[in-house]
Formats: structure tokens, C-alpha cells, sequence
């Protein structure tokens, strides 16, 4: 297929446009989007989403990182808000619009997992979020604790929506194909989520069992084993022997909390 040159997808920004205008609809119905209700939509390429969401919402603003791309998106629709931006470096905490925003993308593989780890933890007032990823990843996203694709990802999720995976989408609604089945997975927020004095705490100790799952808890945290901890672990029901996968997001937070709080006290 032949593509004029602002339009040819580019292979370094990760980009496969959707085509498929029943895809399309689905993802957008699964907003459920009110008529004036605020929208940010990631990567909009050509517009596929963009064309249908400002069928439901004027408010829509879209976030770009291809330059010739966004300056055709302006083109297309004046009333577009459109951002040349990397969704990386964006500044998400500035996404937020009184009685919150919803949030919506087809996101590129190799930045997608990070992304929405930076999305859920820095939006203020995010009310649901419909993203299309990998489909390994939407299976990641939603798995529960003992089973072999629940790790650090779908404990930082679980711990501020609840996600839920929708449907799967073929390589072939893509130009250009991607090698892999896609899926679209939806973020209801679930409470008020992790407070923000406590994220850091909690990502490092994602990070510091999740590197070794294979590791039984005890051995991992055999420095930090203490007293406090032995009886975080009666009280949890977790025993040394278990692996980090047999914890909830709701284990694994208070153990963060705890095994912060210790190291605090022991450094003064």
C-alpha cells in the first residue's frame, strides 16, 4: 500500500493504524461517553478514533508524537485541542478537568505497559480509561494473584482501577499488520487507589520481589525479615515459602508501607 509521506507509518514510533470501523465503534462505546464530557485520546494517528469521539463529545484533545501527523489532526478538525507530544514525558497531572476526564488509545506496544503505569498513578480524576495493547499484556493487566501472568504490572493496576479485558482484535483490522493479537481492556478506578505518599514505597517492592519471583518471599526479604514483618505475615496469612505471586495488591501494599516505615526507623 502506498501512503503519502506524512501519512506512512512510521516503524520507530511503534505505529499500526486501525482500520476497522466496527472496531473502532466498540472502543468508543465502551467509553461511555456523555455529549460534553472531556476526552483525551492517545496516539490518534490519522483518526480513526478522533472522527468518532467528536461525534459523541466536542471536548476531545488529542495527544500526538508524530509531528506531521498532529499538524494534520489540526488540520482535519481546528476545534481538535491537539498536543505534539510524547506520552512518555507528558505531564499528566496536568490532565485534569473538574468532574474528571476519561481516557482512550490505541498505544503502541514497546511503550505501552510503562505508559499506563505513569497514566494511573498521575491522573487526577481519571473516571475510565479504554485502551487497546498486546494482547499478552491485556492478559497481564487482569490476571489475579497465583497464576503465571500476575507480576508488578497487574499489581500497580489492580491497585487503582479495576480492569477489565473486553474483546480481542486480529492483526488484520491494522496497516501495517502487527505480528501479534491485540486486545481492548477498560479502567474503571476502583476507590481512591494508592495515596501518593505510599506509590514509591509500593514500586519498590514490586521491583524488589518481582526481579527474583522465582524466590520464595522469605529468601528475598531475608535482610528485612524482622519481627514486624513475621507478624505482618500471621496476620496476612503469607508464609516465607510463598512467591510474590500469591500476594494480593492489597498484601502487597501494606507490606510497602511496613517495610518502609522499618527501614526509616532502623536509618533514623
Amino acid at each position: 500500500m502506498k501512503y503519502a509521506y506524512q501519512d506512512r507509518p512510521k516503524r520507530s514510533l511503534g505505529q499500526n493504524f486501525l482500520q476497522d470501523g466496527n472496531i473502532v465503534r466498540k472502543i468508543v462505546d465502551a467509553l461511555a461517553l456523555r455529549s460534553g464530557e472531556p476526552v483525551l485520546e492517545i496516539g490518534p494517528g490519522r483518526g480513526a478514533l478522533t472522527a468518532v469521539l467528536l461525534e459523541r463529545t466536542p471536548r476531545v484533545m488529542a495527544l500526538e508524537k508524530d509531528r506531521d501527523l498532529a499538524s494534520a489532526l489540526v488540520r482535519k478538525w481546528p476545534s481538535l485541542g491537539v498536543v505534539n507530544g510524547d506520552g512518555m514525558s507528558f505531564c499528566w497531572e496536568g490532565v485534569a478537568p473538574e468532574g474528571g476526564i476519561k481516557i482512550v488509545g490505541n498505544l503502541p506496544y514497546n511503550v505501552a505497559s510503562p505508559m499506563m503505569w505513569e497514566i494511573l498513578s498521575r491522573v487526577p480524576r481519571l473516571t475510565r480509561a479504554v485502551f487497546m495493547v498486546q494482547k499478552e499484556v491485556a492478559l497481564r493487566l487482569v490476571a489475579g494473584p497465583s497464576t503465571k501472568a500476575y507480576g508488578a504490572l497487574s499489581v500497580w493496576v489492580q491497585s487503582f482501577v479495576r480492569p477489565e479485558l473486553l474483546f480481542t482484535v486480529p492483526p488484520t483490522v491494522f496497516v501495517p499488520r502487527p505480528r501479534v493479537d491485540s486486545a481492548v481492556v477498560a479502567f474503571v478506578p476502583a476507590g481512591p487507589g494508592v495515596p501518593a505518599a505510599d506509590r514509591p514505597a509500593l514500586t519498590a517492592t514490586l521491583h524488589r520481589l518481582f526481579q527474583q519471583r522465582r524466590k520464595q518471599i522469605g529468601s528475598t526479604l531475608k535482610g528485612a525479615w524482622s519481627q514486624g514483618v513475621e507478624a505482618w505475615a500471621r496476620e496476612n496469612g503469607v508464609e516465607r515459602a510463598m512467591r510474590p505471586e500469591n500476594l494480593t495488591p492489597a498484601q502487597f501494599l501494606s507490606l510497602a508501607v511496613l517495610l518502609r516505615d522499618q527501614e526509616r526507623a532502623t536509618t533514623g
